[in-house]
């Protein structure tokens, strides 16, 4: 599997997407230390941070704009991976191989959820550790309520990691149902909806609950994807 696993990534030129998630991780990083330290977030008639409901520490904001970013950016690999190559016939000569289909889908899925979990963890931790040492000679506009000296911040960063990377696995869903590369992308903007929006006081967000539940939805969908790859025709 790692040897499917390292040949997807060869295959998709991996190199074009780790410079993609370099610049990404760079401008969410540069935009949250605005956000706390330069006053971009603030209201101009009051001077302090005009923020959602339930969205007033900094971690908040943190967790909101990464996962948006990578939950986009891992639907976009998934659609590039699977959903492209059954649209340009290329999945074709990969399942000529003697090698099972459900495997070789697999391996895509994991080749894109991996470099996705380690690339957003890695994010997180730039983000986290440069409004850390901002708050070492400025005065954040949000108030600093993470501890990166404690176990909990680390196993509270990896959990919802994983649950925004499999999410992805739902537009990937929608996105092979539909034959769609378009529909795999769109799918994830409302997820994103579904997952982070405001309703008044109202959020999922926060809810200790939901993330458990999405995680199982979507491993469900995930083998929704693969389940018939032996016996479905090809796009």
């Amino acid at each position: 599997m790692l040897k499917l696993i390292k040949l997807e990534w060869k295959k998709n030129n991996i190199g074009k997407y780790m410079r993609n998630a370099v610049i990404l991780a760079g401008v969410l990083c540069l935009f949250m230390f605005a956000l706390a330290y330069l006053g971009i977030a603030n209201d101009p008639d009051t001077g302090v941070p005009d923020a959602a409901p339930g969205n007033g520490m900094i971690s908040s904001p943190i967790e909101l704009f990464t996962s948006m970013s990578f939950l986009v950016f891992t639907s976009v690999m998934l659609s590039s991976f699977i959903v492209s190559a059954y649209k340009n016939k290329t999945m074709n000569l990969m399942f000529s191989y003697p090698i099972k289909r459900q495997k070789i889908l697999i391996s895509q899925m994991l080749a894109v959820w991996i470099f996705n979990f380690v690339t957003l963890v890695l994010t997180k931790l730039l983000i986290y550790g440069c409004i850390l040492a901002g708050s070492c000679f400025m005065v954040s506009s949000f108030p600093i309520d993470f501890n990166m000296a404690g176990l909990g911040f680390y196993i509270q960063l990896i959990v919802k990691s994983i649950v925004i990377v499999t999410m992805s696995f739902i537009a990937l869903f929608i996105g092979m149902a539909m034959k769609s590369s378009k529909a795999t992308i769109i799918s994830s903007f409302l997820l994103i909806v579904l997952t982070q929006a405001n309703i008044g006081d109202l959020t999922m967000a926060n809810n200790a609950i939901f993330p458990v539940i999405l995680t199982v939805i979507s491993l469900i969908f995930a083998f929704l994807s693969i389940c018939k790859a032996e016996t479905s025709d090809l796009m």
